[in-house]
């Protein structure tokens, strides 16, 4: 009585298919990631471009994120109501008045003095600024009870703190003004993230990024509409404004574009990856915008001071991602595998509303808001709520949901 061989001809294929799906899904994953950093540096020199005087000469900060909010309003209405792509999830008045109200107006005040700081300082002088980032959202979320006080925190956002003085000093067209505008925006996002984290998440209410315009985008429109009728109304009567249909409509397809390419990056890749992605994206778009725009002048000491905020940037980064990590149990390779196969299967159905989670829930992730640090400078989605959403999303994959 002989012994039958091992059934290789079944396992063979199987290890094939795997090794297939891995290689699709990283090439996926870096064609997101290449998007993602191709349309961010796109939409911030667009915008300095169009605001520049010097250029297109449209000098209405305000004017452009209400075409931004107007467009992806308008986008997402259809979405919802008319195409019917994705269902609207249960929204209360009171949870519209308590959690979407304020929530759009530190979104819609991040944006207004954002854009305001394109008119006065540099693209790469503002890239610069924006690694004071963590540093506010730590503050602010020691100040509202949503992180500890820590001193290796602590340390680290004081080294990126000084290396954004340095970088400040060396500036050759530094403008007051517009250093106030840019850290003033900086510190309304890190409020929104914030009270993302503390209003919505506690609500139980999960947001993907069509219901997010649907919500968000209409009423930051209104707030930003009070500024604009008191500061830009007037300007907008008395000088000559130039308006073009095409530039305004592609810039602001631009911006909706940039935030439908951050959920899928949030989707598809970890913590580490996407903050990598961020440097290289900064990097990217200091140089460019030299090169682009002929007066921002880089110095030195520019160059020094940046250099140790990033030191102090990527010292948090690891810490951040070591502490996720504890607190996630360790993942077997066939589980990561299964996972990336469903996620690859669900992804493709993104749009398809009985695949989207409108069910509640406020956990589904660990570790703070800035566990994730997706680009502030997307003007129409919050990184925060991008975030969670995308860790929920992980969540859900792994567990077959």
């Amino acid at each position: 009585m002989g012994i039958s061989p091992l059934p290789t001809s079944a396992s063979e294929p199987s290890f094939s298919a795997h090794k297939t799906m891995i290689n699709t899904t990283h090439f996926l994953t870096y064609f997101y990631l290449f998007i993602y950093i191709l349309l961010s540096s796109g939409v911030i020199l667009y915008n300095k471009w169009v605001l520049s005087p010097k250029y297109f000469n449209f000098p209405l900060p305000i004017t452009l994120t209400m075409i931004h909010m107007g467009f992806s309003g308008t986008v997402a209405f259809f979405l919802v109501r008319v195409f019917k792509v994705v269902s609207p999830v249960k929204m209360t008045f009171e949870i519209y008045a308590t959690c979407v109200i304020p929530i759009s107006a530190f979104f819609a005040s991040s944006l207004w003095f954002g854009n305001t700081a394109y008119l006065h300082i540099s693209v790469a002088f503002i890239q610069m600024l924006k690694a004071l980032m963590p540093v506010a959202t730590f503050l602010v979320a020691i100040m509202c009870g949503t992180d500890k006080a820590r001193c290796d925190v602590f340390f680290n956002m004081l080294l990126v703190s000084v290396g954004v003085v340095i970088s400040s000093y060396g500036e050759i067209h530094f403008n007051v003004v517009g250093t106030v505008y840019q850290v003033t925006g900086i510190f309304a996002e890190a409020f929104r993230l914030v009270l993302t984290q503390v209003l919505l998440q506690k609500k139980g209410l999960n947001l993907n990024p069509i219901t997010s315009l649907y919500y968000i985008a209409p009423c930051s429109f209104v707030f930003l509409f009070v500024p604009w009728y008191l500061l830009e109304k007037p300007m907008m009567e008395v000088s000559q404004i130039q308006f073009n249909f095409w530039i305004f409509f592609s810039n602001a397809l631009c911006a909706l574009a940039l935030n439908f390419s951050i959920f899928l990056v949030i989707g598809r890749t970890g913590a580490v990856t996407i903050r990598v992605a961020g440097v290289l994206k900064d990097w990217i778009l200091i140089a460019l915008s030299t090169v682009i725009f002929p007066e921002s002048t880089i110095t030195w000491l520019n160059i020094i001071g940046y250099a140790i905020a990033l030191c102090g940037v990527v010292m948090y980064n690891y810490i951040k991602v070591k502490d996720v990590r504890a607190s996630q149990s360790p993942e077997t390779i066939p589980d990561r595998i299964t996972k990336d196969w469903k996620f690859e299967k669900r992804s493709s159905d993104f749009y398809v509303p009985d695949s989207v989670s409108n069910n509640g829930g406020s956990g589904g992730g660990n570790g703070s808001l800035s566990d994730i640090n997706i680009d502030e400078e997307a003007p129409l989605i919050s990184s925060s709520r991008l975030s969670h959403i995308g860790r929920m999303q992980l969540t859900n994959y792994a567990t077959g949901k």
